[in-house]
């Protein structure tokens, strides 16, 4: 999907909603365990229950690796399943040097090699240029890059500051803009982070931005509409265990709509007054 087809299904969809698909067995219905594909089974029914809702899907690829080859079929399944009209997101948050870049983004960008055409995946940029470059080379496909995340230990790095003042996330979004465009680089801003967002735009003005922890981890949509909406609106908002585990019984598909749809509608407002649509 291109920037222009996503900007398209976000007007039409009136929404930038983007669902995680964190499928933790431990935690889902437990009629579903009888299911020859227990995660598969669960998500499918998320994704048939609020495709129209969305327009992206976010698997942590943690949440399947960690069962082996039965997690790399569940996981295969669900990208099979997220509708192409919905952007697709593989957050895998791999980072390593140029040949081991490529096998990464061979494994979640080549349907031909891996059995997966994921849309985008995420990367940490840590090991710098050959980290990343290697996923900007798959025509069409997305590199959303860590830039200020809302995790306990986003700080330990994160806000350093050099001689001028500037924040290391800050020179993270510069050197990286370098790499690529907006058709091919996103980055990950934690919701949490508020009026941050006026800072991430300074420096990326027209890229998207993946942004998690609205909802059950305490971040405002609000604020983030505020501080980081552009033009083209320019977000992805994920909302992960505030929709998927809305429900533990068997209404579990109908209670995430729901919630999704609360979602939606509020992000029509907000799309609304900003002039996107």
């Amino acid at each position: 999907m291109n920037r222009q087809e996503l900007i398209e299904q976000i007007k039409e969809k009136q929404s930038f909603l983007c669902v995680g698909l964190d499928t933790d067995i431990t935690k889902i219905p437990a009629h579903l365990l009888d299911e020859e594909d227990p995660i598969f089974a669960f998500n499918k029914a998320i994704i048939e229950a609020t495709e129209d809702l969305c327009v992206a899907y976010k698997p942590n690829i943690a949440f399947y690796e960690s069962y082996g080859v039965r997690g790399w079929q569940s996981l295969q399944k669900t990208w099979q399943a997220i509708p192409k009209s919905c952007f697709s997101i593989a957050d895998a948050k791999r980072g390593d040097i140029g040949n081991t870049s490529n096998m990464y983004a061979q494994a979640f960008f080549d349907e031909a090699v891996s059995g997966m055409g994921f849309d985008s995946i995420t990367i940490a940029p840590y090991m710098g240029k050959d980290s990343v470059t290697p996923f900007l080379d798959f025509e069409g496909k997305w590199a959303i890059v860590l830039a200020l995340t809302s995790n306990s230990g986003s700080k330990d790095f994160q806000n350093f500051s050099n001689t001028d003042g500037k924040q290391l996330f800050e020179e993270v979004i510069d050197r990286v803009n370098t790499w690529g465009t907006v058709e091919n680089l996103m980055y990950v801003v934690g919701a949490t982070r508020g009026e941050a967002f006026l800072k991430i735009r300074e420096h990326a003005p027209d890229h998207f931005l993946l942004v998690p922890g609205v909802g059950a981890q305490g971040g405002s949509l609000q604020d983030v509409c505020q501080y980081g909406m552009n033009k083209d609106c320019g977000l992805l908002v994920n909302s992960t265990r505030g929709i998927i585990y809305a429900s533990n019984g068997k209404d579990f598909a109908e209670r995430a709509r729901e919630e999704a749809q609360k979602l939606q509608k509020e992000m029509a407002l907000e799309l609304i007054q900003a002039g996107v649509i």
